[in-house]
């Protein structure tokens, strides 16, 4: 029988981390508190990270075989919950796959929830995990009530506080705006909107560098527009000056390839001042910086794959789509509430620009590996205060020559 809302209750353990494992889950119904489900499995010699893991995608693989829609997922592992929720980085490469297999699994959902709980309002599961372990390590198993001290709870762990509850939000994606209004969810209407109500924004990707030439992953490292790229700033600057020859602001990632595309714009309308924005930075590649696609599948395949699985997976050492995706929700109401019916430039990378077109197409995150973006092309969106969205232009690359 299909369920439209359940709770998970997650768990895994080892003894000897690593050593004898297994995991424990708990669905259960979130008005009565019975169980719908329960998995329990010995996974031979691990971490307790990994049966943490393996714990939560055995509980959303149960919700799912259920039919739930909606998850409130609950686990006494805070690195779990954080790392899902895509605030820790996921630095352990074996972590890696698992995260990604998990994220694949909140995908089925309309909406995932995680929150972390105390150990003991986590009995159920942890007395399944533990029998897990025993069975792993080759002892008498005890039974899952008798370990937990009788019978399994069957009220729903109670609701985390306020502040905890408030920190434990999913933000991996469609963040409510503090306009209180979100592009995936605001009421669509073919009702034209007055123009001038709008705020516009127009996405530029900075001018070539030489490591866009050779296709390097270029995050932090900041490498300086080349000489073609500075022909493409000033192709770009006179672009954007016959498409908005009104514009409240320039901003600006810090770093230098985009500062002098910026600059370049700002001449062109007026000698304007260039605002520089940390929010609108590149993604940070880690490790990755300054290799080409076909060294990072050589030296970092099982990585690799995890990140181009899941938005929260981070490359080593770096950070993922999903906090990106964070930091430019914060620029964009920040962009909103400052300059309200007013055209704004914001020259940025790659990763930035296409998380907010996702997000004002109401699009999924295989967008992400299908939109390409040329250097020096420009994107135009409009915003009205209501929560209305038009994407007028993606990637426009007339005022470049032809390569």
């Amino acid at each position: 029988m299909a369920v439209r809302a359940v709770v998970i209750e997650a768990d895994g353990g080892s003894r000897g981390n690593p050593g004898p494992a297994g995991y424990g889950a708990v669905v259960r119904d979130p008005s009565t508190g019975e169980v719908l489900a329960e998995r329990a499995e010995s996974i031979g010699t691990a971490t307790n990270n990994v049966a943490e893991y393996r714990g939560l995608i055995a509980g959303l693989e149960a919700a799912a075989e259920l039919g739930a829609a909606e998850v409130d997922a609950r686990m006494d592992s805070k690195l779990v919950v954080e790392q899902m929720c895509g605030r820790w980085q996921i630095k352990h490469p074996g972590l890696r796959p698992l995260a990604a297999r998990a994220a694949a699994l909140v995908d089925r959902f309309e909406s995932v929830r995680f929150s972390w709980i105390p150990r003991e309002r986590n009995r159920h599961a942890d007395a399944l995990a533990n029998a897990a372990m025993d069975t792993a390590a080759g002892r008498p198993s005890r039974s899952a009530a008798g370990s937990a001290g009788g019978e399994p709870p069957r009220a729903v762990a109670g609701a985390d506080s306020p502040g905890r509850a408030q920190a434990r939000e999913v933000a991996a994606r469609a963040a409510t705006r503090s306009t209180g209004t979100d592009p995936a969810t605001a009421k669509a209407s073919w009702e034209p909107r007055p123009s001038f109500t709008a705020t516009r924004l127009i996405l530029v990707r900075h001018g070539e560098t030489e490591w866009t030439v050779q296709h390097r992953y270029a995050g932090r490292a900041d490498v300086p527009l080349s000489e073609s790229g500075q022909a493409q700033a000033r192709a770009t600057a006179t672009r954007v000056a016959a498409l908005a020859p009104s514009v409240a602001a320039v901003l600006s990632s810090p770093l230098s390839r985009c500062t002098a595309t910026a600059e370049a714009i700002a001449a062109a309308l007026g000698d304007l001042p260039v605002r520089p924005q940390d929010d609108w930075i590149e993604c940070d590649f880690g490790d990755w910086d300054g290799h080409t696609f076909a060294e990072v599948r050589d030296r970092w395949p099982g990585e690799l794959d995890a990140w181009l699985a899941s938005t929260r997976v981070a490359p080593p050492g770096g950070e993922s789509f999903t906090e990106v995706g964070q930091r430019v929700d914060r620029a964009m109401v920040a962009l909103r509430e400052a300059y309200p019916g007013e055209t704004v430039v914001v020259v940025s990378h790659v990763s930035p620009i296409k998380l907010a077109l996702r997000d004002a197409l109401a699009a999924g995150d295989a967008l992400l590996h299908r939109l390409y973006l040329d250097a020096a092309g420009i994107s135009v969106l409009d915003m009205w205060p209501d929560g209305g969205v038009a994407v007028r232009s993606v990637n426009d690359t007339a005022h470049l020559p032809v390569r």
